[in-house]
């Protein structure tokens, strides 16, 4: 493995775990050259998992990109990188569980959502104000009003 602050080819392995139940392999590695500490992740190759958009063009789906999102919606909020990991985890993996080679947007929304509403309602309703794309005050307290009623 390449050293990212020197560029030198042959790094040590100093220590090696697996997370999200043994699917990744996290290395924390060592150069001898500048003394550079980093991590790597090993992660299973799967087939590409293609994501349908709202106006129907598709992409590939991107996992950095889903945690970007989380972490927007996070920000400021008392929710640890581990929680926000652990979603987006349990998310790719639901998705690819299904077998399904294409998924819609709104089905990957529709889960960022819930698991938001479980760990933190300000990060749930930040999110869902983006995602559903409110347009005034009332779509946003329509929104607070479901919110408030699935609590009781």
């Amino acid at each position: 493995m390449r050293c990212p602050f020197c560029g030198k080819l042959d790094t040590k392995v100093i220590d090696t775990r697996t997370m999200e139940e043994n699917t990744v392999i996290r290395r924390r590695r060592f150069c001898d050259e500048c003394g550079g500490r980093f991590t790597t992740y090993e992660r299973l190759d799967t087939i590409p998992l293609t994501v349908i958009k709202s106006d129907n063009t598709r992409e590939t789906f991107d996992r950095d990109k889903l945690t970007r999102g989380i972490l927007i919606s996070c920000s400021k909020r008392p929710i640890t990188r581990e929680q926000i990991d652990s979603m987006v985890t349990d998310i790719e993996n639901t998705i690819l569980n299904t077998l399904k080679k294409e998924v819609e947007s709104k089905e990957i929304g529709e889960m960022v959502m819930e698991r938001l509403k479980e760990v933190d309602e300000v990060a749930y309703v930040r999110f869902a104000s983006v995602y559903r794309q409110f347009t005034d005050v009332d779509n946003f307290i329509t929104e607070l009003g479901k919110l408030l009623k699935d609590k009781k």
